[in-house]
């Protein structure tokens, strides 16, 4: 377990993916929550942190621009922060080798960790939907959203008659086979090309599904690792002291610093970040050219 400074614990390395800001699904008051109660050197935003695909000026929540607000603040007292897009924020691929507000963009990350190779990527490079069927992965991602809401609101009802709470969309996950194999592979082809690079960590996100496991294979082993998401698993993967852990947010357990930082409420707050999205553009571009 990392120490904690001030109420906050240090970690080394904290990795967070499939966040989804700008869906109903996304969890931002509980992501907001975590940031709150760790201390880290470097954060590594591995892809989906902004739902591009399905962002609509009509939803964009103040608990969702804290998130936002909360991550650039974190960049000016010194935690170093590293996007890399993917799928679903994929639009920020050409502009990798770019910093933004401190905050550096690239397409994939190595990082040396304790004379270790950690291969840091979002993965939806192995997803075949993706290369071949954009657009159906694009419907898939708003039946998935839309699936999240009637759960959200069946929880409510099973909480209101003392019933605990379900996930359907792992139920759906894990109730069909293909689905199944589908995150096998997805592990057994990342791990493959990491062993033949010679990494000691694969580091992925996009399929959902945190894990830290050791993979054997023929030509060698390596630790794959998936940070998971903040819509149904609320989990990120730490690096501390040479250690990994997953994390998993229990509501419970966490200290109630979300309530205490009220300069972190925004009256503009799409205002705010259409003005950060303008910036980033006029910036960007000014250096692609």
């Amino acid at each position: 377990m990392a120490a904690k400074q001030n109420g906050r614990r240090k970690v080394d390395l904290v990795i967070i993916s499939d966040v989804h800001l700008g869906t109903y699904g996304c969890q931002a008051k509980e992501l907001l929550q975590y940031l709150k109660s760790i201390k880290p050197k470097h954060i590594v935003l591995n892809g989906d942190i902004i739902d591009i695909w399905q962002f609509s000026k009509r939803y964009w929540p103040k608990s969702h621009m804290r998130v936002v607000k909360h991550l650039l603040g974190m960049h000016t007292k010194g935690v170093e922060i590293t996007y890399i897009p993917g799928n679903h924020d994929e639009m920020l691929r050409r502009f990798s080798g770019i910093k933004f507000g401190g905050i550096s963009i690239t397409n994939k990350l190595i990082l040396n960790l304790n004379g270790k190779k950690a291969w840091i990527f979002h993965g939806d490079v192995f997803d075949v939907t993706m290369q071949y069927s954009k657009w159906l992965a694009k419907l898939g991602a708003v039946g998935y959203d839309a699936l999240i809401l009637i759960n959200a609101f069946v929880n409510f009802v099973f909480s209101k008659i003392g019933k605990d709470k379900i996930s359907l969309s792992k139920k759906v996950k894990n109730g069909v086979k293909k689905a199944v194999k589908f995150i096998n592979d997805f592990e057994d082809t990342a791990a493959g090309i990491a062993i033949s690079n010679k990494y000691d960590y694969v580091v992925c996100g996009h399929i959902h599904h945190p894990e830290i496991k050791e993979i054997v294979q023929e030509h060698g082993k390596v630790t794959y690792l998936n940070s998971g998401d903040w819509i149904e698993n609320l989990s990120a993967l730490e690096y501390h002291k040479g250690a990994w852990r997953l994390f998993r947010f229990e509501k419970d357990n966490q200290p109630e610093l979300a309530l205490l930082d009220e300069e972190d409420e925004i009256d503009n707050n799409k205002q705010l970040f259409e003005k950060l999205m303008v910036e980033f553009d006029i910036k960007t571009l000014q250096k692609v050219k």
